[in-house]
């Protein structure tokens, strides 16, 4: 166990967990060389935005599964960012497994509660506020646009069941599920031990929330829900997905402040991904567009062109009220 990391399970999670080891194919050619986490949004990619908003809300170490053009990500982040220190997991199988399996290759260096999320959302920070604390969901109501896993929540705002898509009839409200928890080490560890069964059986194609839901469903997880309406966080998944998502984050209501002590590692490039902007506080960090288009040819693909694209996708904007 790290004792440097370790909280009580009521205690405030320090630790967050970054499944960024797939492919990102459906945001091609964006992710032709490029890990999908490094995709700008408004100019900002996704990744230095859920870095900022760790390090705003105190996390001290960042665990990251990566797989495709790992490289790329280890270059961009180094072994530290802002207060937190930052761990790698390599998964051999990324091209070829589902997040079940990134998940379950964290079982042996995370011994602490810690925030589980994925690298393709971008979210306003304080969104976070609730999910400090172990044993959370992040759910939103649901938007015609919205696919993917649902809940449906009891009358002490926990998890009563998964549903696995949103097709079908229901009598109950179902909210989908933003893909952000938070876990006790308790829970941790019984998560770990239904992972196991999960692989040895082979099922690495399947999605972490087929065991979340198998839990919930024998009384062996319980997850309070954390409402994510009112506040702006978007799902990036298409290229339709990004432009609305750049909708939402604009630049000039957008202000990275990563902490100046960030150690970068790009060894062997001509350019740095951050390079530190004069400013009164001293620790505002702008991005570099030149280098990473530099390094990652697929991102010269301009938001224009993206908005002018012939998106099948009709979403809405993805600010979401009225949960209960």
């Amino acid at each position: 166990m790290n004792p440097n990391h370790c909280n009580r399970d009521n205690g405030v999670v320090t630790t967050a967990l970054l499944l960024a080891a797939g492919k990102g194919s459906r945001l091609y050619p964006l992710t032709h060389n490029t890990p999908k986490c490094l995709t700008m949004v408004h100019g900002v990619s996704i990744l230095e935005r859920l870095v900022t908003n760790l390090n705003k809300q105190g996390f001290k170490r960042l665990v990251v599964v990566i797989g495709y053009q790992e490289k790329c990500i280890r270059a961009f982040l180094g072994t530290r960012a802002g207060g937190m220190k930052i761990d790698y997991i390599f998964s051999p199988l990324y091209a070829t497994t589902n997040n079940i399996y990134s998940l379950w290759m964290a079982r042996e260096i995370i011994n602490e509660p810690f925030l589980l999320v994925e690298s393709d959302l971008v979210f306003d920070v304080s969104l976070l506020d609730g999910m400090r604390y172990p044993d959370r969901i992040a759910v939103a109501c649901m938007q015609p646009w919205m696919d993917g896993s649902t809940v449906t929540v009891n009358q002490s705002q926990h998890v009563k069941k998964f549903q696995n898509g949103i097709a079908g009839t229901f009598d109950e409200i179902r909210y989908k599920t933003v893909n952000i928890y938070s876990f006790s080490l308790s829970s941790w560890h019984s998560i770990t031990e239904r992972l196991d069964q999960y692989i040895s059986a082979g099922r690495v194609n399947d999605y972490y929330e087929i065991v979340f839901a198998e839990m919930v469903a024998d009384g062996s997880l319980s997850l309070e829900v954390v409402s994510f309406d009112g506040k702006p966080w978007y799902e990036i998944d298409t290229i339709g997905d990004l432009a609305e998502a750049d909708k939402l984050f604009l630049a000039d209501n957008y202000e990275t402040k990563i902490p100046s002590n960030i150690t970068q590692h790009a060894v062997g490039m001509s350019k740095p991904f951050f390079q530190h902007a004069n400013s009164i506080e001293g620790g505002t960090i702008t991005r570099s567009l030149s280098g990473l288009r530099s390094l990652h040819k697929s991102n010269s693909l301009s938001l224009k062109r993206i908005r002018e694209a012939n998106i099948k996708e009709n979403k809405s904007i993805g600010v979401i009220h009225g949960t209960t």
